[in-house]
């Protein structure tokens, strides 16, 4: 968490000295979370704020309140605390697993959790109606839609080449 504390540092504006450890911890729980909020609401989930401080809390150490933890908070806390405490390890599929079953380990619906699925069907992006669904985005082998995180392939510690369009005038 060295990393996280020095961007409190330099993100509040004052170098450490300036900001006590309770303020500091507080500044880091409320920049976790608000991370947390954001990265939950894009998935169009809506999580307790509270439920997801309170765990970020119990991740890091730091003195508990007494608001009580949901399993769904749980989950997206310790990935956070986990993003955080590994930003500079390479991205695997080990590492892309356990995000996954942190995140989703309390819902049973699920055929594979911490694991890529299994069955061949198509993935899909879909939204409207259930009679007339409108499909976004499809996957057709799952097998090969790797993840393509901040331009690095999985496994690596560096940036993938890109080809050039040779048509381009």
């Amino acid at each position: 968490m060295s990393s996280v504390s020095y961007f409190i540092g330099r993100s509040s504006g004052c170098r450490p000295p300036y900001v006590s450890p309770s303020e500091r911890d507080q500044l880091r729980i409320d920049l976790l979370s608000d991370e947390a909020m954001k990265t939950s609401a894009i998935e169009g989930e809506m999580l307790d704020r509270l439920s997801v401080q309170s765990s970020l809390r119990r991740q890091l150490g730091l003195a508990l309140d007494k608001y009580p933890s949901k399993p769904r908070e749980q989950g997206v806390a310790e990935m956070m605390v986990d993003v955080y405490s590994t930003y500079a390890e390479p991205l695997t599929h080990e590492t892309l697993f356990r995000w996954h079953e942190m995140l989703l380990s309390h819902d049973r619906r699920l055929e594979a959790v911490g694991a890529y699925r299994q069955h061949e069907d198509a993935m899909q992006i879909v939204s409207g109606r259930l009679d007339r669904p409108v499909v976004h985005f499809e996957v057709r082998h799952p097998r090969r839609f790797q993840t393509r995180w901040t331009g690095m392939s999985i496994g690596s510690t560096r940036p993938r080449r890109v080809r050039k369009n040779r048509y381009r005038r």
